[in-house]
């Protein structure tokens, strides 16, 4: 396991919690119970601790890391909540028709989108993401362009003002992004000011904008805005969002739908 710094009003109990957390980005009640030998009210009393003093987000059956100013890595959250991004995914790409263009951008649920549009034909897919690229380049029915500009080594993200410029060359039928957090008030948050810039490019030369997004980005917390849900069309999630988020969502004609009751 990757070394993290040693918190020092941890129990060592509370300290492998938090560092599982942080490579997993979620965890578990009932398997971190069974994992470390103790009952699920005792991970629930640590999961509480770790809660009050900011370290983790609680959130249905477990909680997640506490990301502060700092995403969380990759490879935890291509794996968080894999089985909502594939349903999520599977949804978003039923509103992609074929013989249409859009736009994807960095994110493993966007990733997911691109999974199902393999067998779509005729598309034109512009991205910032390298695993969207290696996803989609094999398809011959699908014509794949990306932008250019800073790659980011740990998740193959091409940010920065030359993406910006690239992205502002075309006006596609579609957008499919994802994003870091969601406030209930309806702003949409991300980590990476340099990738938000891209992705505000993406929304404005899209003319219909979906995003997608799991029920834990509601939990989670980051600085930058990327814009509000009045700048997007439809909303795909997995379970129903709050109440007062969604209020917002239909002031402003924003179409939801959560895989879970699909």
């Amino acid at each position: 396991m990757k070394e993290f710094p040693k918190h020092p009003n941890l129990t060592d109990r509370q300290q492998v919690i938090l560092e599982l957390a942080r490579l997993e980005g979620r965890v578990l009640v009932e398997p971190l119970a069974e994992e470390l030998k103790v009952t699920p009210q005792t991970i629930r009393r640590d999961l509480t601790e770790l809660c009050r003093i900011r370290l983790l987000h609680r959130v249905h059956g477990g909680a997640i890391a506490s990301d502060g100013i700092e995403n969380m890595g990759y490879e935890a959250r291509k794996h968080m909540s894999i089985d909502s991004k594939v349903s999520i995914g599977q949804c978003a790409a039923e509103l992609i028709p074929n013989d249409s263009s859009l736009f994807i951008n960095i994110g493993t649920t966007t990733e997911q989108v691109a999974e199902h549009l393999i067998e779509h034909f005729g598309l034109l897919v512009i991205t910032n993401n390298l695993n969207v690229v290696n996803i989609l380049r094999r398809v011959e029915s699908v014509q794949v362009m990306t932008a250019g500009g800073v790659v980011r080594g740990e998740d193959g993200g091409i940010v920065g003002e030359s993406a910006s410029k690239f992205i502002d060359q075309f006006k596609l039928d579609f957008a499919v992004i994802g994003v870091s957090a969601i406030e209930e008030d309806g702003a949409i948050l991300d980590f990476d000011n340099r990738e938000v810039c891209v992705t505000q490019a993406i929304i404005r030369n899209s003319r219909t904008v979906i995003l997608v997004a799991d029920e834990v980005k509601f939990s989670r917390k980051a600085p930058v805005r990327v814009c509000n849900i009045a700048d997007i069309d439809y909303f795909i999630t997995d379970n129903p969002p709050p109440e007062k988020f969604m209020k917002v969502c239909k002031h402003n004609d924003v179409v939801v739908k959560t895989t879970a009751s699909l």
